[in-house]
């Protein structure tokens, strides 16, 4: 591991060689078989199914994870899957899931999916890879995964086989016996054959590949942004930009006496990559707690209990689930602990400052995305961080700060100049970021810098700071708002523990701003008494939202991030309820679909007599499309 202190620190790096010149590993296989061969006794890989700090765990070395790796590979070799081919997984975090993002990487190219989606998109998601291998649970309790796959593969006929992963083995008696007998029914309609992963895997040799592994780099894997702005684009990532993730973590945070615990879900792109190929080029071990991760039972309540069971370094987390470990006292031995490392979204500075009052250790914000196979910035481990900045950009990744000209060109911003992040790096796959061609039109500046979406700044010493997203703005009558400052303005209460801003329907300006608050647990508040302390704190006039609402809890990604899209269908139903009530119309929201090309769309339903033609004219005011709802 070497030293990340500052920019000099990151330039040295850079100026050893070019990154095209070190001795790295071309393929997965080859980059794992290394870090076997170094650290082979060591443990790589623990799963505890239940979330106490003294209850069942599995660990394994990077011997034995290699080898089931290599093994799911010839698996999957044998059940027909080439090079070219999708091996789909819907699972919740185990050391199988593990295996299989590896393994099918190996052996062709592995799509991991969101098991949080519903059917019908899950389905699409299988039909656009034409997967023809999904692995999934076993039917079990508490979880309706196996469910949600059978119904998938029923609209998904390219899938072939369904593995099932049977997680009863990580429990012990008297549960394990018990839960034979209370499994939920899965009703099958599709047609792919169902076997035991387990089983199917054990039929193939672990101390070798029985096909040739492949000779240059590849497409490896397709994720799905899980992002806040709506329908999921398949990114595609090649071996190289995995391994660039690996080598980083490896260059410059963890070695093999490191304990990292992730309770992330290795469906998305910062368990994967940041965590799980890191902890592969540096031999560190990986701690999964509870498939559901911070989602799991209990997994807040024994947090810092799990710290001291596994003498954890480095604390994998976003500011979603640092807020609810806040909202809990220290109670166990945490001096193991090194480092927190925090992603998906900002940190508000309070939040920082409690976490480092509590633990004794800070919290490193970085930035990445699913465009660039992860890494971009990280705040310095070893050096200053500046709290409410993504970092110092990662050797061998370059960011610009770019704006339009006005003549279909770019130029760069000047320091502390807000602009779009742009991002040139190995995880970056020039030309070819989406699987979809159409999605890469005009997905790169000067052909070769990724454009985020993400709108920012680099400050004088080369600190990134995210300010906002571009897709998020909110225009007011031409006026753009960017709503990150109505966000910092509300958060910085003592009661508010987060807020989505949003752009409401108006029939005047286009777009008005609102805002949904998620309370501290225990703490009172209103809207009115939001809305006074916003104005005092919300420089600009236009900002200062219209409408507050207070809500049990905001709607959340796997990872923590706010997701806008359910928020902007709630605030459509609102105005548009309203208004039609207001105008005497018989009708109402009935729901808020996402259509591909028109974005969100209100389907109304008949309440009684109706004048369409009124309705029509009244509708036509606003700028969000609407239909009838058939």
């Amino acid at each position: 591991m070497g030293r990340f202190a500052s920019a000099a620190d990151r330039d040295a790096v850079e100026r050893e060689m070019a990154y095209a010149a070190r001795d790295l590993p071309v393929t997965l296989h080859q980059f794992l078989t290394r870090t076997k061969d170094k650290h082979g006794a060591r443990p790589a890989v623990s799963f505890q199914i239940l979330s106490g700090p003294k209850t069942k765990a599995e660990t394994i070395t990077w011997n034995e994870l290699h080898g089931r790796v290599t093994q799911a590979a010839n698996m999957f070799r044998a059940l027909g899957v080439g090079e070219k081919d999708v091996i789909a997984f819907l699972l919740p975090n185990c050391v199988e899931t593990a295996v299989v993002l590896l393994g099918g990487a190996v052996a062709g190219i592995v799509n991991p999916i969101n098991p949080l989606l519903e059917p019908e998109q899950i389905a699409a998601i299988l039909r656009e890879t034409n997967a023809k291998v999904l692995v999934t649970l076993r039917s079990f309790p508490k979880t309706d995964v196996p469910q949600k796959a059978a119904e998938a593969a029923r609209f998904a006929p390219n899938v072939k086989v369904v593995l099932e992963v049977d997680l009863n083995r990580y429990l012990s008696p008297p549960k394990s016996w018990i839960v034979p007998f209370v499994r939920p029914k899965v009703e099958v309609h599709h047609k792919a054959a169902v076997r035991s992963f387990r089983a199917e895997a054990a039929k193939h040799p672990r101390d070798r590949l029985t096909f040739a592994d492949a000779t240059g780099d590849r497409v490896a894997a397709f994720f799905h942004t899980g992002g806040t702005t709506g329908m999921p684009k398949g990114a595609q990532h090649k071996y190289s930009g995995m391994i660039y993730n690996g080598w980083l973590g490896a260059q410059l945070l963890f070695d093999e006496t490191d304990v990292l615990i992730c309770p992330l879900p290795l469906f998305h792109v910062l368990a994967a990559y940041p965590i799980m190929m890191s902890c592969i080029g540096s031999g560190a071990h990986v701690v999964f707690p509870t498939p559901a991760g911070y989602r799991g039972e209990g997994v807040f309540d024994n947090f810092w209990k799990l710290i001291e069971r596994w003498k954890v370094t480095f604390l994998i987390t976003v500011p979603t689930a640092i807020s609810a470990l806040m909202q809990r006292p220290v109670d166990a031995d945490v001096s193991s602990l090194k480092m927190a490392i925090s992603g998906s979204a900002a940190l508000p500075i309070e939040l920082y400052n409690r976490f480092e009052k509590a633990t004794g250790v800070q919290v490193a914000e970085g930035y990445g995305l699913t465009e660039a196979t992860c890494l971009v910035s990280c705040n310095p481990v070893d050096g200053l961080k500046k709290v409410g900045s993504v970092g110092l950009p990662l050797p061998y990744s370059k960011v610009r700060i770019l704006k339009r000209d006005g003549n279909g060109g770019f130029v760069e911003s000047a320091v502390d100049e807000i602009g779009e992040i742009c991002v040139s790096n190995p995880g970056v796959f020039e030309g070819s970021t989406y699987t979809e061609a159409d999605k890469n039109r005009d997905l790169f500046a000067e052909g070769r810098f990724l454009r985020t979406g993400d709108l920012g700044r680099l400050d004088k010493d080369g600190y990134l700071w995210i300010t906002g997203r571009a897709k998020d703005l909110i225009i007011r009558g031409g006026h753009n708002i960017d709503p990150a400052e109505i966000e910092e303005a509300l958060v910085s209460h003592k009661a508010v523990a987060f807020v989505g801003a949003i752009g409401q329907p108006d029939s005047f300006a286009g777009e008005l701003p609102c805002a949904y608050v998620e309370l501290v647990n225990g703490a009172t508040t209103t809207p009115d008494e939001l809305l006074a302390y916003a104005k005092d704190r919300i420089s600009e006039r236009a900002a200062v939202p219209k409408h507050i609402e207070i809500v049990p809890e905001l709607p959340k990604t796997a990872v923590g991030k706010i997701f806008k899209p359910d928020l902007r269908r709630r605030a459509i139903k609102r105005v548009f309820d309203g208004t039609l009530k207001e105008a005497g119309l018989a009708a109402e929201v009935a729901e808020v679909i996402e259509d591909k090309k028109r974005g969100l769309v209100a389907r109304l339903a008949k309440t009684g007599e109706v004048d369409e033609a009124a309705l029509a004219h009244k509708m036509g005011e606003f700028t969000v499309p609407w239909e009838w709802r058939v």
